[in-house]
């Protein structure tokens, strides 16, 4: 989780136009242009195959109820970390099942991505209604901090809106100003397989090691709150939690990585917290 970064109201870093071609979930098309003067825009790079961009979601969803009878526009631009991301199908029904129902650009080639200099995902920039920089924050976290420079912009076009109170934190891990101990970093395959236990026959692919025969397993221990396994071939693909195995019940197990979710301050002050 990294602070974020605040930009001075007279800043010139302007908002980037998406490219013309650029793909909208269910084909609605959006021109950030004409939105600019009356909205304050919120930009959320996401892949909804990544633990850390689900763990922001209701937060996003609840400044968009709070905040856009004010003129806030939240726009996510899915840019797929996995293969199977470019599919603008699944993307579609992995949206729909996680209740993302504002605007999405697919951003398979990492246009828009290259556009903004962005560096990682989740990734938040927002924007004032002159389409100015306003802040930037990459990771989990200060969600605080991103719900009161909205409420800043809100403020500056509307100086009489009666505001609510901040969210109150909805993880442990989430409070403001809270220390979280290092967590096990996530696995990329096939590049971190020396990080696995490997049984039974694994190939690589370009982005996973796919399982050969029933009952080929990878463990792997872990410092975290939870671990997730990003799977596909022959099951849908998603994410799956896991306890520090993954067993293939038939060949064609597609895994990808494996990610963590920080330890929350109490588990973090336990000592020995490892799993696996």
């Amino acid at each position: 989780m990294l602070s974020p970064v605040r930009v001075a109201p007279n800043s010139e870093i302007a908002i980037p136009d998406f490219p013309p071609t650029t793909r909208w979930l269910g084909g609605r098309k959006l021109r950030l242009q004409r939105l600019l003067g009356r909205s304050i825009l919120l930009v959320e790079f996401f892949d909804f195959a990544r633990i850390n961009s689900r763990r922001t979601l209701p937060y996003l969803a609840a400044w968009r109820r709070r905040y856009h009878r004010y003129g806030l526009e939240l726009i996510g631009v899915h840019a797929p970390g996995y293969s199977f991301g470019r599919d603008a199908a699944l993307v579609e029904q992995a949206c729909a099942r996680l209740g993302i129902d504002w605007p999405v650009a697919l951003d398979a080639d990492f246009e828009i991505w290259r556009l903004f200099g962005n560096r990682g995902w989740p990734a938040r920039y927002l924007f004032d209604r002159r389409g100015l920089l306003r802040l930037i924050h990459f990771g989990e976290g200060e969600y605080q901090e991103t719900e009161l420079a909205i409420q800043e912009l809100v403020r500056e076009g509307t100086p009489e809106a009666d505001l609510p109170e901040p969210l109150a934190p909805l993880r442990p891990e989430d409070a403001p100003g809270v220390v979280l101990e290092p967590q096990t970093a996530d696995i990329e395959l096939p590049g971190d397989r020396a990080r696995l236990v490997l049984a039974g026959n694994w190939r690589e692919g370009e982005d996973f090691l796919e399982a050969e025969s029933p009952g080929a397993a990878a463990r792997f221990s872990f410092r975290a709150g939870s671990a997730w396994a990003v799977l596909s071939g022959d099951r849908e693909p998603d994410l799956y939690e896991t306890s520090g195995e993954i067993v293939a019940e038939r060949p064609g197990l597609r895994l990808h990585a494996i990610q963590f979710t920080p330890l929350p301050p109490e588990a973090a002050r336990a000592a020995g917290v490892e799993r696996g």
